[in-house]
């Protein structure tokens, strides 16, 4: 594993962020010429530059195993010298293709995701050498039937009872035969010192990120959510990756003094991921008064709110507790949501929540009372929830619904004024 990706440093900002493993110098990525459109215009390219990286680490005799939630410990994958991937959909163009095997009226997600397979238009999905399908809903489970017919599969299963002591057991078990699985399958002998390298590197990644959405906590961030929401990758662990999420903190840190007082209505986002190409609710918010100043959803802040434990005796055990807390609408009870939603509101201080469903995403969908619940009697702000799929036919009625609610925060506003 690269050094640039694992430094031990508590401090996030280094001296030479451009230098590589060798310290060389990264003259086209880094130049200072570039100001804020190098790190904006590399994670704008993401698609290429990951499967540039892929295709590089696939020619030196790498393993692609692509991933469908953020249950799936990439640590673990890392520490077999396996890239992690993800496979997620995110284009409409996909569907048709799906819907010739699956019912038209399942998630867009599970649609499309499936549909790249059908079209074999994903190169990731094409070169994978093994596919892990997590257990988190009906949909997706039988979906991976369909899958497994043609690609290398693993099967992972989540836990469903939160702060239950049987079902954490089960899941440790399962993340111990998930290694085992990636030994058998890719040839290799996972070390607890490659555990805990790849557990240093993610937790880096993490805290890069956390950074840059910090900015969002200031009463004028100096930049979008549709911004902040860019700065994620498919793969995790590129050293260049990180170069740019330091370049990014830096720039964004000499530009939060120069903004103006932001007059948009600030959002919080929770419910289903916006993963890349599906992102027509948040520009919809933002394109019509709102700032989207935190996500909590699984392309936001649910996968990066906490760290592992990277001094555990057992890395494994240090693995399980900390993806065992990601508080997922498949969890009976998952109060944990709510409890993260209560600290990000203070953090962050939104004047509304927008919930993002999924069309068929049956498990969000009936957890959105309860958000809704939430929302006007704790945190006494209007709550807006938003069903609709990949298709751009609904953003009309969206802009509509979305300006109502703003006109309502507005409101709200005046009358405390």
């Amino acid at each position: 594993m690269s050094k640039c990706c694992g430094s031990k440093e508590k401090k996030l900002e280094s001296k030479d962020t451009c230098k590589s493993a060798k310290g060389e110098k990264h003259k086209e990525t880094c130049s200072s010429k570039q100001g804020r459109n190098g790190p904006f215009a590399h994670f704008k390219n993401m698609i290429q530059n990951c499967l540039n990286y892929a295709n590089e680490s696939k020619s030196k005799g790498k393993k692609i195993v692509g991933i469908m939630c953020e249950y799936t410990p990439r640590e673990l994958i890392m520490a077999a010298g396996g890239i992690p991937v993800c496979l997620c959909g995110g284009s409409v163009k996909t569907i048709p293709a799906a819907e010739e095997h699956l019912p038209s009226n399942l998630c867009p997600l599970i649609k499309s995701t499936y549909g790249y397979l059908v079209k074999k238009s994903n190169p990731f999905l094409n070169m994978a050498d093994l596919v892990v399908a997590e257990t988190t809903c009906d949909g997706k489970k039988k979906m991976y039937e369909l899958m497994a017919e043609s690609v290398p599969m693993y099967v992972l299963e989540l836990p469903q009872k939160e702060d239950n002591k049987d079902s954490y057991n089960h899941w440790l078990i399962e993340l111990r035969k998930f290694k085992s699985e990636l030994e058998n399958r890719l040839g290799v002998k996972i070390t607890n010192k490659k555990i805990r390298d790849a557990i240093k590197i993610m937790n880096r990644e993490r805290a890069l990120r956390r950074n840059l959405a910090s900015f969002m906590k200031l009463d004028s961030p100096p930049l979008t959510g549709r911004e902040l929401l860019n700065f994620k990758s498919s793969i995790s662990g590129i050293c260049e990756d990180f170069r740019q999420y330091e370049k990014a903190q830096k720039i964004l840190k000499d530009e939060k003094n120069k903004q103006k007082q932001s007059s948009k209505v600030r959002v919080l986002m929770t419910g289903v991921p916006m993963v890349y190409g599906a992102e027509k609710v948040i520009d919809i918010v933002e394109s019509n008064g709102g700032l989207v100043v935190c996500m909590e959803n699984c392309t936001g802040l649910k996968p990066i709110f906490e760290d592992v434990d990277e001094d555990a005796e057992d890395p494994i055990e240090a693995l399980a507790k900390r993806y065992f807390r990601i508080p997922c609408a498949l969890m009976t009870k998952n109060e944990r949501r709510l409890e993260w939603l209560r600290t990000m509101a203070k953090e962050y201080r939104p004047q509304c929540i927008i919930e993002l469903i999924w069309q068929a995403c049956l498990t969000y969908d009936v957890e959105a009372y309860k958000i809704k619940r939430f929302a006007e009697k704790e945190l006494k702000v209007p709550y807006l929830r938003i069903e609709t799929d990949y298709s751009p036919s609904d953003s009309a009625q969206i802009t509509v619904r979305v300006e109502a609610l703003f006109e309502t925060v507005r409101g709200k506003t005046k009358k405390k004024s």
